[in-house]
């Protein structure tokens, strides 16, 4: 849709232009209007002023007006109506990545945190990125792409074995109708990066409910298992990265709580010190 919107707002604009360029050449070759004058007369037509103070009157000059009128009017208009959509529908966008946002900041605050909290316990090369994590109020933009490039060069392999897979299960559990409210979302679904992290969290929900016990199980389902939450951690961590650059920019109050709650600092505290 956008990308329409654009290729229209250029077809109208290039053909303005053409008929601009045409019209003054054409009005001062037949008319011999001056340059002033002509672009005067084509601005006053095309935009419907039409004060009346300068008219053709050679016949050559009535056709080229007629010509101007029934391309430039229209595309005049097109240009205007195609600009009023455009910024309607930004400020449309704008509020949805606004309502977005709050649903991110919902899903952190509740559970998003915690879960990296208990998932990066088990991270075997955790102490490699812990000290680019630690997000400061003093951070600027390198500082953001920085982490996320840490993150992205991690290897986040989680061995389930050492995980307590029950207190994990527990804990998605309690927190399964928000994250059924989450994908329910319409808002959410339109993200292209919050969305597969709801659906790798969601299916390590299911994958560990739908074990009768999680103890005990052959080698070959732990390793099904470390993939799971290997892939769900590398993506909660990604976003992480994104949330905290979000609440820096538009909500320094939010990220004040954020920093202090950083799941990556093992003195992370919410006491004000």
């Amino acid at each position: 849709m956008v990308h329409k919107r654009i290729f229209r707002f250029q077809v109208y604009a290039c053909i303005l232009i053409a008929v601009l360029i045409t019209g003054m050449v054409g009005l001062m070759t037949l008319e011999h209007f001056p340059p002033l004058d002509a672009f005067y007369f084509i601005i006053s037509t095309i935009s419907t002023v039409g004060y009346g103070d300068l008219h053709p009157v050679t016949p050559e000059g009535k056709i080229l007006v007629i010509f101007i009128i029934i391309t430039g009017v229209g595309c005049f208009v097109g240009l205007a109506a195609n600009s009023i959509e455009y910024l309607l529908d930004e400020r449309e966008r704008k509020l949805r990545l606004e309502k977005l946002n709050m649903i991110i900041s919902v899903f952190f605050t509740e559970a998003g945190t915690g879960l990296i909290r208990s998932m990066s316990a088990y991270d075997p090369n955790i102490e490699e990125i812990r000290s680019a994590l630690i997000v400061k109020d003093n951070w600027s933009e390198a500082d953001f792409l920085r982490a996320q490039s840490v993150i992205k060069n991690h290897p986040c392999n989680i061995d389930s074995r050492s995980v307590d897979l029950e207190g994990m299960h527990v804990f998605l559990t309690r927190n399964r109708g928000l994250l059924l409210n989450l994908v329910e979302n319409p808002l959410v679904i339109e993200d292209d990066s919050f969305t597969p992290l709801l659906r790798a969290v969601f299916h390590l929900a299911d994958e560990l409910g739908a074990r009768d016990r999680l103890t005990g199980l052959p080698d070959s389902d732990f390793s099904h298992l470390s993939v799971d939450i290997s892939r769900a951690y590398a993506v909660l961590i990604e976003e992480w990265v994104i949330y905290m650059r979000y609440l820096k920019n538009n909500y320094p109050y939010l990220f004040s709580f954020a920093m202090r709650t950083n799941p990556f600092d093992i003195n992370a505290s919410p006491v004000v010190r």
